[in-house]
């Protein structure tokens, strides 16, 4: 069992998932690489194979416990049959997801078991501090670590560079910060050193920030699909799939469409983790329930007046507070109507056959 495991260290296997995997021994271990159409494309140390769900499985689950990039899974390969079938998916150590998109109050998985994500914004026309502070809430939600990558040095000047490079630090973010560009690659050499081989980082932005182009040239050749921006400066979606690529030094990758909306659910935890310095401001607010809107007394109004904080700050914090708060009740609310409705299904079912 050890030696099998072994040969999957390449794919980014770890001693976390060694001691949660159940040897099985009618079956293989693989790493899900794409997803398409209800079919997957796995990868082991023997090459890539395709694969579906053992029958039945995926009428029987919810959309974010189905196998995605990233996923271990058990799967079973016969001799005489092209496809294997996934019978399990192994516990995932990291998740990245985000509400599904519309006024469906459920998750999407994004990835699994990624080491870090990489946030990347164009310093040109895509940079927006709000969007990537609630970026940073949904990668700490899900346990991976976040890298901020700013794109596109090559077409700022160096002034709004150094501006929006002091934005992010006065918002107080931890994460490592670096910029390059695809065109002179300037920067690129760095950002290759913060990969190590065995480990998993997906790619997350808007269309047309430079993350296909960026990973083309980290696999040195066209695999994926690139497009140049429009005349405004917006980027042109290009990537229609996620897919695990494993580079030649070794790390993985994972490029991943453009995200026009990613709301956030369930996680408080997470929001308050990215805005730590004006929740521990919240604590010497003269009212345990202040709103920071208004009333006497306030810390974080005060700290915003002095400059300490910026107000945009403030509201982005409150705003995905409330969001997290609204979107994980209404998904309580769902839950516990699923499990009612089971019930019912349950009790109609054991009427008929009495």
């Amino acid at each position: 069992m050890e030696n099998q495991h072994d040969t999957l260290l390449g794919l980014g296997w770890s001693d976390w998932f060694e001691h949660r995997a159940e040897y099985r021994p009618t079956e293989a271990i693989a790493r899900v690489a794409a997803v398409d159409r209800g079919q997957y494309l796995l990868v082991d140390p023997t090459g890539s194979f395709r694969a579906k769900l053992a029958g039945g499985c995926s009428h029987r689950r919810l959309a974010h416990e189905l196998p995605c990039v990233g996923d271990w899974v058990h799967v079973e390969r016969q001799p005489d049959n092209d496809f294997g079938t996934i019978h399990t998916i192994l516990e995932r150590r990291t998740v990245l997801r985000r509400k599904s998109v519309g006024n469906v109050v459920e998750y999407q998985m994004i990835a699994a078991n990624v080491d870090c994500v990489v946030i990347v914004q164009s310093c040109q026309f895509d940079f927006n501090l709000k969007r990537l502070e609630r970026y940073l809430v949904m990668v700490k939600d899900g346990g991976a670590e976040p890298c901020i990558l700013l794109t596109k040095t090559d077409l700022a000047e160096p002034a709004v560079l150094a501006a929006q490079l002091a934005d992010i630090q006065a918002a107080g973010v931890i994460a490592p910060v670096l910029t390059l560009s695809n065109v002179t690659q300037e920067g690129v050499d760095a950002f290759k050193r913060l990969l190590h081989p065995g480990k998993t980082y997906c790619f997350v932005g808007s269309s047309g920030v430079g993350k296909s182009t960026l990973i083309n040239g980290l696999i040195g050749r066209e695999m994926l699909a690139t497009g140049a921006v429009s005349g405004t400066g917006e980027g042109r979606h290009t990537t229609v799939r996620r897919e695990l690529i494993c580079l030649a030094g070794g790390a993985l990758v994972v490029d991943n469409p453009g995200m026009r909306e990613f709301g956030v659910l369930g996680t408080e935890n997470s929001v308050r983790d990215s805005f730590s310095g004006i929740v521990e401001l919240a604590t010497r607010c003269r009212y345990r329930d202040c709103s920071h809107t208004g009333e006497p007394g306030c810390a974080v109004l005060e700290a915003v007046h002095s400059g300490e904080i910026r107000r945009e700050q403030v509201e982005n914090y409150q705003k995905l507070h409330e969001e997290s708060e609204f979107h994980q009740m209404s998904y309580a609310d769902k839950r516990k109507k699923d499990r009612d409705f089971g019930k019912y299904v349950k009790s109609v079912k054991k009427n008929l056959k009495n």
